[in-house]
């Protein structure tokens, strides 16, 4: 069986690489890589991924990235991800979003394949809710409130057009806020994690810049979600919607004193009012019901463990930072 996981070095990216190496060591995956990164960690996550270097919104490198892998399954992860970056590249994220997915779908069908092709969406496409208590279904309206909220709801729409109007089995999970080993600093707890990392080895003060505090969320260790992403390819889900989460709402003030608890010094917090966003969104929970029922899949492994593992992970990433200079 042939697999592609487009965004193959992103965060999700080398994960699902480790997931689905662990689960069939004889699968033939390939995968989507563009611009710099490092082929280190994803090459010990699945020893023997073949990498094609490539541009989905560029309709020439999408052809031929699709003519010499002819896949069984693909895994459409490639994405701009950052809600506070998107304000600034509009187009951009539309273009890779948005574009990037409609580029891959017609290509698809253009060269006659017929994979399983499972779309990576967000709970940001539901946007802020009218019932802040209960728990977003995928029947929850989508109303995003940010451009990266917008774009990804254009490729969640167009995922469910090609397959209600061109018959490809298409698969769209919808991700809360996904945490873990690996995680970029500009996400909330990777920023608080690398902030203590640094702390405790001397390279930054032992003070942790916040920003809203009061915002609630529904954290999902990336392992998790990848298992999930895995069980829910399957042609039986032609055509569904899953969200990916825990149905547990979690302040990030909560993350905070998680983090705090877990360091090895002393860390005062202070608010960064450059970190507060206009149109942040102040509670996001989602409803597994579903794909808990489809799949029997269930988030184990939880906030604490995601949180300490991820504060692991900064801690020996920064080690090889170059030491402070002495005074």
């Amino acid at each position: 069986m042939r697999t592609l996981i487009t965004g193959v070095t992103g965060f999700v990216g080398t994960h699902l690489a480790a997931e689905l190496h662990a689960a069939d060591p004889g699968v033939e995956l390939w995968g989507l890589a563009w611009g710099d990164y490092d082929r280190a960690p994803l090459e010990a996550a699945a020893p023997g991924i073949r990498l094609f270097e490539g541009d989905l919104v560029d309709q020439a490198s999408t052809r031929a990235l699709l003519e010499q892998t002819r896949p069984d399954a693909i895994y459409h992860l490639a994405a701009a991800s950052s809600v506070a970056r998107s304000w600034d590249y509009a187009a951009r994220s539309i273009e890779i979003n948005a574009i990037g997915t409609a580029n891959l779908l017609t290509t698809i069908l253009e060269l006659g394949l017929d994979p399983v092709v499972t779309v990576s969406s967000t709970a940001e496409v539901y946007g802020r809710t009218d019932s802040p208590t209960a728990p977003l279904t995928e029947r929850a309206p989508i109303a995003p409130v940010s451009p990266y909220g917008t774009s990804k709801a254009a490729q969640d729409l167009l995922t469910g057009q090609f397959h209600t109007g061109r018959g490809l089995a298409t698969v769209r999970v919808r991700f809360f806020h996904l945490s873990g080993p690996g995680r970029p600093p500009h996400f909330v707890a990777s920023s608080f994690a690398r902030q203590i990392a640094r702390a405790e080895l001397g390279l930054a003060p032992p003070v942790l810049e916040v920003g809203n505090l009061e915002s609630v969320r529904d954290f999902t260790d990336v392992r998790d979600a990848v298992r999930a992403c895995r069980w829910a390819t399957d042609r039986r889900h032609a055509g569904e919607v899953f969200n990916v989460c825990t149905g547990r709402a979690v302040v990030i003030s909560e993350v905070v004193e998680l983090l705090r608890g877990l360091s090895r010094v002393p860390i005062t917090v202070e608010v960064d009012r450059s970190r507060l966003r206009q149109a942040d969104i102040p509670w996001m929970v989602g409803d597994p019901t579903k794909i808990e029922a489809a799949t029997g899949w269930r988030a184990e492994i939880p906030l604490r463990q995601t949180l300490s593992d991820l504060l692991d992970w900064w801690r020996a990433r920064e080690s090889r930072t170059e030491p402070p200079a002495e005074r």
